[in-house]
C-alpha cells in the first residue's frame, strides 16, 4: 500500500504511524546532549583549571611540582585520546570493552552519559585552558595585590571572564552533541537516529524517514542556537551603562571643593 503513495503521502503516513516514536527519540537525544554537555563542562573546567595552575620552581615544594606534573601528563593523555578518536569507537570500546575486560556491564543510559560526557570534557578542557589564558594576566596580579589567594582570584575574577569567553564554544559543543548522539545507536541507545533506522528498516522508506529525522535535528539545533545567542546577549548586558559611585567619592570631592 505504501509503495503506491507519493513522497509527501509516505512522510505523512510515517508521521501518523510512528510520530510518537520520533518524539521519544528526540527527547532521548536532547536529554543525553544536555546532561552530558553539563557534566562535560564540569570535567573541562576542572581539567582546564588544573592545567593553568602556576608552578614556581623556587618557592613551590617538590611534592606539589611532582603531583602537578603527573596529573598534567594524565590529563594530556586523556585529552589527546578522546579528541583524537571518533565517538562511535569510544562508545564501542567503553560499552563492550568494560564488559569483557573489567566485567563491568553498563546500562544504556549510563553508557550514553559516560561516553558523551568524557568526550565533551576533553574538548572543553582545551577551551577552558584557552579561556583562562586569554584573560589579561594583570587581572590575576591585581587580585593578588588586594590580598586574594590564587583560588579566590580564580573563582571571583578569572573564571567569570573566562566563562564568558568560552560560552560560544559551550554552545557549539551542545549543538555537536545533539547531532553526534546518533552514533550511540551502535550500542542500542534508542535515540532519534535509532528510531530512524528501525522505521526505515520496517517500511523500507529510508529517504522519507531520513527527511523527517533531518528536519527534527535541524529544528533542535536552530532552537538551541537561538537560545544560546539570547543567553550570550543577556550576559553582555546593555549597550549603555552608568558608573556607580559605591564609595560616594563624588560627593566627598564636592564637599571639599565647597570648603
Amino acid at each position: 500500500m505504501i509503495s503506491n503513495m507519493s513522497f509527501i503521502e509516505r512522510i505523512f503516513y510515517i508521521l501518523q504511524k510512528y510520530g510518537t516514536s520520533y518524539l521519544k527519540g528526540a527527547g532521548t537525544t536532547l536529554v543525553i546532549a544536555l546532561v552530558s554537555t553539563f557534566i562535560g563542562c564540569i570535567i573541562g573546567f576542572l581539567s582546564g583549571i588544573i592545567q593553568t595552575i602556576p608552578v614556581d620552581k623556587r618557592r613551590d615544594p617538590l611534592v606539589k611540582r611532582v603531583l602537578l606534573g603527573i596529573v598534567n601528563v594524565i590529563l594530556r593523555i586523556y585529552i589527546e585520546v578522546f579528541r583524537g578518536t571518533p565517538m562511535i569507537v569510544q562508545a564501542v570500546f567503553i560499552y563492550y570493552g568494560l564488559a569483557q575486560v573489567c566485567n563491568v556491564q553498563l546500562g544504556m543510559w549510563q553508557a550514553a552519559f559516560l561516553v558523551v560526557s568524557i568526550n565533551t570534557g576533553a574538548y572543553m578542557a582545551e577551551s577552558v585552558r584557552g579561556g583562562i589564558i586569554s584573560v589579561d594576566p594583570g587581572q590575576m596580579e591585581g587580585a593578588k595585590a588586594i590580598g586574594m589567594t590564587h583560588v579566590q582570584a580564580m573563582i571571583n575574577v578569572i573564571l567569570p571572564q573566562a566563562f564568558r569567553n568560552i560560552l560560544p564554544q559551550i554552545g557549539n559543543n551542545l549543538i555537536i552533541n545533539i547531532k553526534d548522539t546518533s552514533v550511540l545507536s551502535v550500542i542500542s541507545v534508542v535515540d532519534l537516529f535509532f528510531v530512524h533506522k528501525s522505521v526505515s528498516g520496517a517500511l523500507y522508506t529510508y529517504f522519507e524517514s531520513a527527511t523527517i529525522v533531518m528536519a527534527i535535528y535541524l529544528t533542535m539545533t536552530l532552537i538551541t542556537s537561538r537560545l544560546l545567542r539570547l543567553w550570550e546577549k543577556k550576559m553582555d548586558g546593555g549597550d549603555n551603562y552608568e558608573l556607580v559611585d559605591v564609595m560616594d567619592i563624588g560627593s566627598q570631592l564636592g564637599k571639599k571643593e565647597s570648603r
